[in-house]
């Protein structure tokens, strides 16, 4: 399993069974970078590197949202890179959108080499 195409399909299988932390740990580089839009919560900022700082973000994600329902599509694969399209129905647990429930809609590029994830980036818009 090298390619981009199919390290992506396997992300996205099993971001759809909710095992986010599984993934990083099988699919993820150790020295893995994840950039998002913008630090939406301040323990986490905008760039972070590293598994085990992207396995703490995902397991913070898991345990502080409620997940209605979550569709993930992709992915769409490009050279050594793929988007993945998250569409998340969610009510946050904690912060100051506690008991919100919100609809995201985000797209995330991950660059693969030497068949890991090296660097996930995401795009969405707030407000």
């Amino acid at each position: 399993m090298n390619s981009a195409f199919e390290i992506g399909t396997k992300l996205v299988e099993l971001c759809r069974q909710h095992q986010n932390v599984k993934a990083v740990e099988t699919l993820y580089a150790p020295n893995v970078v994840s950039i998002e839009a913008m630090a939406a919560d301040p323990r986490f900022p905008q760039r972070i590197e590293g598994m085990a700082a992207i396995k703490n973000k995902n397991e913070w994600w898991l345990k502080n949202h409620e997940i209605h329902s979550e569709e993930v599509r992709g992915p769409f694969p490009h050279g050594d890179r793929f988007i993945v399209h998250f569409k998340i129905d969610v009510t946050p647990k904690d912060g100051p959108m506690k008991g919100k429930r919100m609809q995201m809609d985000e797209a995330g590029l991950y660059t693969v080499k030497n068949g890991k994830i090296v660097q996930e980036e995401f795009f969405y818009h707030m407000g």
